[in-house]
């Protein structure tokens, strides 16, 4: 009953939402990175940090450090969405959000190094996820594989209170209620990637610092694949790799080759969610079984990833240039 008058909160809370925005004129307009051609409202995402809000409270304010870290990224997050924030401001937000994040994942007594490894992984996740929110549906869909994936290993496991991931879930449902359609009625903003990936993150590293076990980071292998391919390429043709941009490869399938974003964003989905079970499956076995099963699995999916790209580009991007 409880979860059913939390579902139902959310709901009204996001249509609340709504109103303000439309009342400060709080939308996405269409640019050069953008794979829609009309105004929608933004930062439908802050939904994901109400729902961890409310499990903060009714938990007796678990996770008291990383809730912290959680709010100074949604704050900074939504003030960019709607004013130019300073980069170096952003940046100074997003360091000290991590360091939170890694001080309660209790990571500071390991060695150093972690530390670095750490913050690479996070930062570069949280950029990733932020740059991979361009079509309906993508961040909604790809964000309900991963925190499913992470609920089933929590049965056994128990590395996070099992209601974190439940008000997670709710969150990302209540979103994709409006965002996964055709006509999205709102986009989740940097708010809502940044803080999407922000939650994920600190579930999917206190699983992996409690067993130790690096392999769960393929949760992510999808995203990651089409995130750094991009920034190679980019970086290989010279440009610069902080700028909007289109070249990622569901965007180049929906605005280049013009399949359904829906359809794009249940592909990357689906592909995560088959690649979720086999990393389960895989982690019961010993090292040298999961380093080869990890290393297949990027290698195929990076082999897989370049050759669709390359073809869509012959086929559409570099024709229509002629």
């Amino acid at each position: 009953m409880a979860y059913i008058f939390t579902v139902i909160l959310l709901f009204v809370l996001e249509l609340l939402y709504f109103k303000v925005a439309d009342k400060f004129n709080i939308i996405d307009k269409p640019n050069q990175r953008s794979s829609h051609s009309k105004i929608t409202l933004r930062g439908g995402g802050i939904i994901f940090y109400i729902a961890i809000l409310i499990f903060f409270i009714q938990s007796g304010f678990s996770y008291p450090w990383f809730m912290l870290g959680l709010t100074l990224m949604a704050t900074i997050s939504f003030l960019d969405d709607i004013l130019e924030i300073s980069t170096r401001l952003r940046l100074a937000i997003h360091f000290t959000s991590v360091l939170l994040l890694a001080f309660q994942m209790g990571i500071f007594s390991p060695p150093w190094y972690y530390i670095i490894v750490t913050f690479v992984i996070v930062v570069g996740v949280i950029n990733a996820y932020n740059f991979m929110d361009g079509i309906n549906g993508i961040t909604a869909l790809y964000s309900l594989v991963v925190c499913v994936l992470l609920y089933y290993v929590n049965q056994t496991v128990q590395f996070i209170a099992q209601d974190f991931l439940i008000y997670t879930l709710m969150g990302i449902l209540v979103f994709a209620f409006f965002n996964f359609r055709n006509k999205a009625k709102c986009f989740a903003g940097d708010v809502g990637s940044v803080g999407i990936a922000y939650i994920l993150l600190f579930a999917l590293g206190t699983l992996i610092f409690k067993t130790g076990d690096f392999i769960y980071i393929l949760f992510l292998a999808v995203y990651g694949v089409d995130a750094v391919w991009s920034i190679v390429r980019r970086l290989y043709l010279g440009e610069n790799i902080m700028e909007g941009h289109r070249t990622h490869l569901y965007q180049y399938l929906a605005n280049e080759a013009g399949y359904n974003r829906l359809l794009i964003s249940g592909m990357y989905g689906a592909l995560q969610l088959i690649l979720g079970i086999a990393v389960i499956y895989f982690a019961q076995f010993d090292g040298k079984i999961k380093w080869f099963f990890a290393v297949l699995i990027v290698v195929s999916l990076s082999a897989v990833y370049l050759a669709l790209k390359n073809y869509i580009i012959r086929q559409y991007v570099l024709k229509l240039a002629k």
